[in-house]
């Protein structure tokens, strides 16, 4: 939650947060450009990544925790034939292997073994902490930890726009769900690696990234701009 500012508002707003951005970037300009007293979000996106940011104001944080459980809703790009350490392409290769010519059928196949439940292992790229330590700083020093693996649902994991060595797709799934761990281990099934060249969230619960504002148009907002784009919520 943020420092105290000068101004009140009661909602939700939806952002689309742009790439190179982190989710507290975001949060934080807004709070600071309009001096919001009390902001929070409803779950953190990859820098590397876009889409829907649901940025809760005021009173409205009370709504977090019930918030951030709902289903998401994620298209993106997964490239095979290539690892890296963050499983995403904000790292190095860590390994390189040839691409079988596969068929869209085959890599949908491989794909449906995911649905359902499914344990996943955080990646070490990740916030979560291990002894008050986010794995992402060990991840930095080179080392790597004893992750358990967590429970997850995944409803949809549909894979479109096959151009090997990429292949689309779009995943409907739980929370705490680590989309660049399931491109990593898609690539595993497969045998030939693979990471997240591409991830946009476009749906958090009701919430969709097509009534979401820009950046850049809350660059040009003042506050009753911003106050009009505002949800109003129920407790």
């Amino acid at each position: 939650m943020s420092r105290h500012g000068d101004n009140h508002l009661d909602g939700i707003l939806l952002v689309d947060k742009p790439a190179d951005w982190t989710s507290f970037d975001v949060v934080n300009f807004v709070r600071r450009r309009f001096s919001l007293d009390k902001t929070g979000h409803c779950g953190t996106l990859d820098p590397f990544a876009t889409g829907l940011l649901v940025i809760l104001l005021g009173k409205a944080t009370r709504l977090q925790d019930s918030l951030m459980a709902q289903n998401k809703i994620y298209t993106g790009t997964i490239r095979l034939g290539e690892e890296t350490a963050s499983g995403d392409l904000t790292s190095e290769v860590t390994a390189q292997h040839e691409v079988p010519a596969f068929s869209l059928e085959e890599l949908q196949a491989a794909a449906d073994t995911f649905l359902g439940d499914i344990q996943q292992v955080p990646p070490m790229h990740s916030a979560i902490k291990v002894n008050g330590q986010p794995l992402y700083k060990l991840a930095r020093k080179g080392r790597e930890v004893e992750r358990p693996a967590r429970p997850v649902h995944i409803d949809r994991f549909a894979l479109s726009n096959l151009r090997l060595p990429e292949v689309d797709f779009e995943v409907h799934c739980s929370k705490g769900t680590y989309i660049r761990t399931l491109g990593v281990d898609l690539g595993a099934k497969l045998g030939c690696g693979a990471h997240l060249s591409a991830l946009r969230r476009v749906a958090s619960g009701d919430h969709r990234v097509e009534n979401a504002v820009t950046l850049e148009q809350l660059k040009t907002w003042e506050l009753p701009e911003l106050a009009e784009h505002v949800e109003k919520f129920k407790v």
